[in-house]
């Protein structure tokens, strides 16, 4: 499932230029983690560990289930943060820049 989201997330990576940050998707195991690098160019999406990804500038815990919900249009990114689907640590502008890109 992790391997199929960093796929859908790449093929979106054109829509992530204007993030200019990295962001960490931590999806519930220890090695279940993405890592968005949109500072590189082009955008980078990679399967990440712990170690290797903790200078993110936005860490967002959710289910790679509700993840792939996001990514698709078919869970709303406030609702989901509301409802505790998601979990922001780190920079909360960075996590709404993000869900704006997304949607588009």
């Amino acid at each position: 499932m992790v391997d199929d989201l960093v796929s859908t997330i790449q093929s979106r990576s054109g829509d992530l230029r204007g993030l200019g940050a990295k962001v960490r998707f931590a999806l519930g195991g220890p090695g279940d983690m993405i890592l968005v690098d949109a500072r590189a160019n082009p955008v980078t999406v990679t399967r990440a560990d712990a170690n290797g990804s903790s200078d993110a500038d936005c860490t967002i815990r959710m289910t790679p289930e509700n993840l792939n919900k996001l990514i698709n249009g078919q869970l709303n990114p406030m609702l989901a943060f509301t409802m505790g689907k998601l979990k922001v640590e780190g920079s909360m502008g960075v996590a709404l820049k993000l869900a704006s890109l997304l949607e588009a």
